[in-house]
C-alpha cells in the first residue's frame, strides 16, 4: 500500500522580534566602585534567594495577597522598584521551572509508550517506517523492560511533584552546582569555582519605567554615560551622590543601536538594566534591554515579490540558493558553514557568524525574502524512539533549532529581510528526486542539501516542489496549456515551443520558414527509380 502523505502547513511570515537587549562594558571601575558593586550584588542576591524559597513554598498555593505580603517584606531591606524586580525574577524562574517539569513528563510519557510497545511485541519483529519492530534479542528485551520500570518511577514522583506544585530550581545553575564536585575535569579551583558562584547568584537588575528620569529610577543612564544606582537602605552609607545614589567613576557607551538607546532614554521610555560580573574575565558588564513597539508583518506577496533565498539548516551549514518568484534556481548555490563542537558560547558564536554572512548575501543580491524550514525537534529526542542511533540522537540534541530560528528573525528585521517559515515535510526527499540531478553539472556537484533548499524556497513561492506538471492531455504539443509551473503564458521572457530537432523541418522548409533550395523534379515513381529512356506507365 501506498503511504499517506500528511498534510502540509501553509507558509507564513515570521513574526519580527519583540524586544531588544544591547551590552557594554563598564572600563575604568575604581576599587571602590566593584566593593560596592559586590556588596549590593550579595545583598540583593540574598533577598532574591530568600524570595525564591517563599514562593517554591507556597506552591500552587500562591495568591496575590501573599505576593504584596513578600514585596513589603523586601521593600523594607531594599527599595519598592527593587522589591518588585525580585519578585517578578522569582515568578519568572518559578514558572520556568514549571514548564520543563511539563516537558519532562511529556517526555516520559513517549519514552514509556514506546517501550510497552516494543516489549509487546516478539522479539525479532521488523517494524515499519512509522511504527518500530521488536527488539533484536531476548538480552535487549530484558534490560528495556528494566528501563520501563524506571521510566515509570521517574514519572510517578515527577507527576506527584507536578500534582504538589514542587519545582526544583537552583539560583545560579545546576550545572555549575554540579561542577563543583568535578573541579580537577573543569580545570578550576575551588576559589576560582566560588568567585563564579558568587558572581551568578549576584542580583544587579531594575525594570525600567516610562516617564521617569531617563527611562529607569533605580539604575540611571544619562546620555552621556554616567551610571548611577540607587543604593538597598542597609547600604545606604555608601552614598556619594544625593538621594542615597551611587554614582560609578566611569562612563558606559553602547556600541551597537546605541542611538535608538539614546532616542528612548531622552524621551523618557523604559528601559531595563542588568549588570553582571564575569569571574573569568574579571570584567563588569551592563546589559540594557526594552520592548519594541508591535509591527505587523508584511504580507507574503509582497516579501516575495523579489524571489526567496532557499535555506536548508544542516548540522555543519547553511545551503543556500536564489530563486526568482516563479520558483527557478538562480545563479550558483552558496553554503555558510559552522561548528557545533565544543561550548555553548562558541556554539552560538559560530551560528552568528554564519548568519551575518547569508544575511550579507541576501543583501548583496537584493532579494527581501529568506525561507527556512519550521524546525522542531523537542519530540524527537527521546532516546527509546531512536534506539541504536546514537549519532542521530546527538545531532538532534544540540541541534540549536529555536536559538538559530530566533538569531535570524532578530538579525534579519535589523536590515529589513523578512524570514518565510515553511512547512520541512518532504523537502529534502522531493527537492533530491526533483532537482539534484537535473542541476549537476561537470563543473558543479549538487548535493541533496541544495536541492533541499530549491524545494523549500519554492514552498515558500507557492509553486510545487516537482519540476514539471503532468504531460499535455492530447500529444507532445502544447495546445492543452504550457508544461511548466514556473511561468505562465503570458510572463516575459519565458521559453516558448521547442524547435525542431534538425535545422529542416517537416515539409521542407527551416524553422524561420524560408527555403534553402528550390523544388527538384522527382525521379522516382512509386518509390521506384525510373530507368533513363523509358517512359513511366500509365
Amino acid at each position: 500500500m501506498q503511504r499517506q502523505l500528511r498534510s502540509i502547513i501553509a507558509s507564513f511570515v515570521a513574526p519580527g522580534p519583540s524586544g531588544v537587549a544591547v551590552r557594554g562594558r563598564l572600563k575604568g571601575l575604581t576599587v571602590e566602585d566593584e566593593r560596592v558593586l559586590t556588596l549590593v550584588g550579595q545583598h540583593l542576591g540574598m533577598l532574591a534567594s530568600r524570595d525564591l524559597k517563599a514562593r517554591c513554598a507556597d506552591g500552587l498555593g500562591h495568591d496575590n495577597d501573599k505576593w504584596a505580603a513578600r514585596k513589603r517584606a523586601l521593600t523594607k531591606e531594599s527599595s519598592s522598584r527593587q522589591a518588585g524586580a525580585i519578585t517578578k525574577a522569582t515568578h519568572d524562574q518559578w514558572a520556568l521551572a514549571r514548564r520543563c517539569l511539563a516537558a519532562y513528563i511529556a517526555n516520559l510519557e513517549a519514552g514509556i509508550k514506546t517501550l510497552r510497545h516494543r516489549l509487546s511485541l516478539p522479539v525479532g519483529e521488523r517494524g515499519s517506517r512509522r511504527v518500530p519492530g521488536g527488539y533484536r534479542s531476548k538480552s535487549e528485551w530484558f534490560h528495556k523492560s528494566r528501563r520501563l520500570a524506571t521510566l515509570e518511577a521517574r514519572h510517578a514522583a515527577a507527576v506527584a511533584d507536578w500534582e504538589a506544585g514542587r519545582v526544583r530550581v537552583v539560583r545560579g545553575g545546576r550545572r555549575l552546582l554540579n561542577t563543583r564536585h568535578h573541579l580537577a575535569e573543569a580545570q578550576l579551583t575551588e576559589e576560582h569555582w566560588r568567585a563564579r558562584w558568587e558572581a551568578e547568584r549576584f542580583f544587579l537588575a531594575a525594570d525600567g519605567e516610562s516617564g521617569k528620569r531617563f527611562g529607569n529610577e533605580t539604575i540611571r543612564v544619562t546620555p552621556n554615560g554616567e551610571v548611577s544606582i540607587k543604593l538597598p537602605a542597609p547600604l545606604a552609607h555608601l552614598a556619594n551622590a544625593k538621594h542615597g545614589r551611587y554614582v560609578l567613576a566611569s562612563p558606559i557607551t553602547f556600541a551597537h543601536r546605541g542611538e535608538e538607546w539614546a532616542d528612548r532614554i531622552e524621551a523618557n521610555r523604559a528601559v531595563a538594566y542588568r549588570i553582571h560580573y564575569d569571574a573569568e574575565r574579571d570584567r563588569w558588564y551592563a546589559t540594557a534591554s526594552w520592548q519594541r513597539t508591535t509591527v505587523q508583518t508584511i504580507p507574503l506577496d509582497a516579501a516575495l515579490a523579489s524571489g526567496c533565498i532557499g535555506v536548508d539548516t544542516n548540522d555543519d551549514h547553511l545551503a543556500a540558493w536564489r530563486l526568482d518568484i516563479h520558483g527557478n534556481p538562480m545563479g550558483e548555490p552558496h553554503r555558510f558553514f559552522y561548528d557545533l563542537s565544543g561550548a555553548a558560547k562558541r556554539r552560538d558564536a559560530q551560528i552568528r557568524h554564519a548568519l551575518t554572512r547569508l544575511l550579507h548575501w541576501t543583501e548583496q543580491v537584493g532579494v527581501k525574502a529568506i525561507a527556512v524550514e519550521d524546525l522542531d525537534f523537542d519530540a524527537e529526542k527521546t532516546r527509546e524512539k531512536h534506539g541504536r542511533r546514537k549519532r542521530f540522537r546527538h545531532l538532534i540534541s544540540r541541534f540549536p533549532t529555536a536559538k538559530l530560528k530566533d538569531r535570524l528573525i532578530s538579525m534579519a528585521a535589523e536590515q529589513n529581510i523578512a524570514v518565510v517559515a515553511v512547512d520541512p515535510a518532504y523537502t529534502s526527499m522531493w527537492g533530491g528526486q526533483h532537482w539534484q540531478k537535473p542541476l549537476a553539472t561537470p563543473t558543479r556537484k549538487t548535493t541533496r542539501h541544495d536541492a533541499a533548499s530549491i524545494a523549500i524556497g519554492r514552498r515558500a513561492l507557492g509553486h510545487p516542489i516537482r519540476r514539471r506538471t503532468a504531460p499535455p492531455l492530447h500529444d507532445r504539443s502544447d495546445r492543452a496549456g504550457h508544461r511548466t509551473v514556473q511561468a505562465g503564458p503570458d510572463t516575459q521572457g519565458r521559453d516558448g515551443n521547442r524547435p525542431p530537432a534538425t535545422d529542416r523541418a517537416p515539409g521542407g522548409s527551416t524553422p524561420n520558414r524560408k527555403r534553402k533550395r528550390g523544388p527538384s523534379t522527382p525521379n522516382t515513381v512509386r518509390g521506384v527509380r525510373s530507368e533513363q529512356g523509358l517512359t513511366p506507365a500509365h
